[in-house]
């Protein structure tokens, strides 16, 4: 298990310095200080390394608090701790995260892991929208179906990347979000 840590703790490395697409297996066995039979032995191929970073991602204690969250007994805390968990975890990964969208069009292996993120985030999200609409807490004349579309665009990692480039804090970026959803998505 140490050895598998080492080879993941490599690869997040390898990512967060940006050079994890450019990196042979062999580099990254040496980075992790094993032999590239070792890290075959843990992994198969460069689609293994990477769906362990997946594995690490749902070890994050944000994340893991995020899915709590969903279903607060307060609707309304549950939709702004929401947002904020969500910012707070993409801020917490985007080293990583941000060369896997980066070549996600072009490497099946980062394809993968976006799209497991999102599929991930939207049976959350999914979640958060049923229990807004069966608290009777959506505006009127929200479906549950535009609840969940918008907070899919208030937690998603392209907003929270969008709102960083404009220049805003994470706290600034999370407050507008939250303020934007409690205003179009809450009674």
């Amino acid at each position: 298990m140490e050895t598998r840590a080492r080879i993941t703790a490599a690869v997040r490395e390898l990512l967060a310095e940006g050079s994890f697409h450019e990196t042979a297996v062999e580099q990254v066995a040496e980075r992790a200080g094993v032999s590239r039979a070792t890290l075959y032995q843990h992994f198969r191929s460069r689609l293994d390394l990477i769906d362990a970073i997946c594995e690490t991602f749902d070890a994050n204690p944000v994340l893991q608090r995020l899915r709590q969250t969903v279903v607060l007994p307060d609707p309304d805390a549950a939709v702004h701790e929401t947002i904020g968990l969500s910012m707070q975890f993409w801020a917490i990964e985007d080293a990583v995260l941000a060369p896997l969208y980066g070549v996600e069009a072009i490497d099946p292996a980062a394809h993968d892991l976006v799209q497991r993120q999102r599929a991930d985030r939207r049976s959350e999200m999914q979640r958060l929208a049923h229990h807004l609409h069966a608290k009777k807490r959506l505006r009127p004349g929200m479906s549950e179906r535009r609840a969940l579309d918008l907070l899919m665009l208030f937690t998603s990692y392209e907003t929270f990347r969008e709102l960083r480039f404009s220049g805003l804090t994470d706290a600034q970026l999370t407050k507008t979000l939250q303020e934007s959803a409690r205003t179009l998505l809450l009674r």
